[in-house]
């Protein structure tokens, strides 16, 4: 018989698997509390929500919100990183944090409900973050047109100039 506390922790995990756009299993086995901490520090800044919970609790929580493909990862020691921001922003500090520490040790990620095996983070780690993505977007997409604009400006400059010059020699022989 489940208890109310184990009913309410279900209920809070089920919203933040439907709420994340990116879900983050990891091991955590090994981590002191100092890097816990520093780890659950930098995953704040980034509005990562980082979870430590039994795994029958997580599995029941992910399948009531429709998340596939994490169940076999939910095994031994485990915890959830949850983000609906940017994707790549987590997995670069849990990806960092591995490389420095060799902790907390990538078991599987989904990201748009695409799941993906713990060796492609680095991919994830190494993108740029959204909002460099989203100006280079907007780069690409303004410097055509500011190209245009430069011809255009130096086309009229050119028509003005001709314009004043016959006007010139107009008075001038008038």
């Amino acid at each position: 018989m489940p208890t109310p506390k184990k009913i309410q922790a279900v209920a809070e995990m089920k919203e933040l698997f439907e709420n994340s756009s990116s879900v983050f299993v990891t091991d955590y086995q090994g981590l002191n509390v100092a890097d816990m901490t520093v780890l659950r520090s930098s995953l704040r800044e980034k509005n990562v929500r980082f979870l430590i919970a039994k795994n029958t609790l997580m599995k029941i929580a992910a399948k009531e919100a429709g998340v596939s493909g994490i169940d076999d990862h939910l095994k031994g020691p485990t915890a959830i990183a949850f983000t609906s921001d940017d994707p790549a922003a987590a997995a670069k500090i849990l990806n960092d944090s591995f490389k420095k520490n060799e902790l907390p040790r990538m078991k599987v990620f989904v990201v748009d409900d695409e799941v993906f095996e713990a060796a492609q983070i680095s991919r994830l780690a190494d993108l740029p973050t959204k909002e460099i993505l989203l100006s280079q977007v907007v780069a690409a997409v303004e410097s055509p047109f500011t190209a245009v604009i430069g011809s255009l400006d130096g086309f009229f400059r050119e028509l003005v100039g001709s314009i004043d010059a016959l006007a010139d020699k107009k008075n001038s022989e008038g």
